[in-house]
């Protein structure tokens, strides 16, 4: 893929956020005992696996939580260190929807806790036959508590820039991890477009407005987060002017949805998608991309696309290449202004 390189002046725009979910999965280790003594193999060769000491479906919400609170990280930020990079200007908003999980986690903690001892003994008579097995590893419901939290760290990142050992000022990695901020977004974007295109638009001649709405999530993501390289915001500018030139009624089909499966397409290559927003900052304008994917998607016909083996066709429209040196344009580019 394109290489695309953020600046370090971006740390001024931006927090990190870590967040630590804690979860109790509910096993313990088998022990030789519980086997009842039985010849095993030694330990360098095989080790016992683990038992469920309680129900795991009554754990299942937490793991849902979890992974609601992630979704949520996803949308608004971009993976950086050991946590997300979020618009400082929306750390606001972020903290306040990690506050109401957080309320129903401990909500569902404590539900959890009250009913631990009946759950644990109703666990016991399911599996009667290795009730022993289960009741020689119990734990009590503090420790299970202390297993189980939900928190965050929000900071803000700043460069190490004088040490008396200047080593650690040349090695503090800060920089790397920043540079490769840009790489990072364009990466998420392609895989949120893959999950698009399987999810809504693969096969489709026709759409309903709900298939515009993870297109906005995205576009909500990039404007959010456009300060982080300067592709970004003209990504979010591609993907805002095809959203704008959608019906407002009616099911999508014929060139508007060709329009949305080519600008899902160009959202997933990584590459592809640097080099039409690089048009759109030398002037030509988020038009000028729309309307050659439009053209180079062609009818339905064109989009039968036989993979390198010569099977099972993928339905996808073909991006054409806009940045051919000395293609001639459809209109006379005023590149100052982005129009014609």
């Amino acid at each position: 893929m394109t290489h695309v390189l953020s600046d370090i002046r971006i740390l001024d725009n931006l927090l990190a956020l870590n967040l630590n979910v804690s979860l109790w999965s509910a096993r313990r280790k088998m022990s030789q005992e519980d086997l009842g003594g039985a010849e095993l193999p030694p330990d360098d060769l095989a080790s016992l696996g683990s038992k469920r000491i309680a129900n795991p479906e009554n754990l299942k919400v937490f793991g849902t939580l979890k992974a609601r609170a992630f979704n949520y990280l996803d949308r608004h930020g971009v993976r950086f260190m050991s946590g997300w990079a979020i618009p400082e200007e929306k750390a606001g908003e972020i903290v306040q929807e990690l506050l109401s999980i957080r309320s129903d986690f401990q909500k569902e903690k404590e539900a959890f806790l009250a009913s631990y001892d009946q759950n644990v003994q109703a666990w016991i008579e399911k599996h009667h036959q290795w009730g022993e097995i289960i009741r020689n590893s119990t734990v009590g419901p503090e420790y299970v508590r202390s297993r189980m939290d939900f928190r965050w760290q929000l900071y803000k990142v700043a460069p190490l820039e004088q040490h008396a050992d200047n080593t650690a000022v040349l090695e503090a990695g800060l920089a790397e991890e920043v540079q490769g901020l840009g790489d990072t977004l364009f990466g998420e974007v392609a895989k949120s477009a893959e999950d698009i295109w399987r999810r809504v638009y693969h096969g489709k001649t026709e759409v309903t407005h709900k298939a515009l709405s993870p297109l906005r999530t995205l576009h909500a993501k990039l404007t959010g987060l456009s300060f982080v390289e300067p592709h970004v915001a003209p990504v979010a500018d591609i993907v805002q002017a095809a959203l704008q030139r959608m019906p407002k009624k009616g099911n999508i089909t014929g060139p508007d949805l060709l329009l949305l499966q080519g600008l899902v397409c160009l959202l997933k290559d990584s590459t592809a998608l640097v080099g039409h927003a690089q048009k759109v900052i030398e002037g030509y304008g988020p038009a000028f991309v729309l309307d050659a994917l439009l053209a180079g998607s062609g009818d339905t016909s064109d989009m039968q696309v036989h993979d390198a083996t010569g099977e099972e066709p993928v339905e996808e429209p073909i991006l054409p290449d806009i940045l051919t040196p000395n293609r001639e344009l459809p209109h006379p580019v005023i590149p100052s202004l982005g129009l014609w």
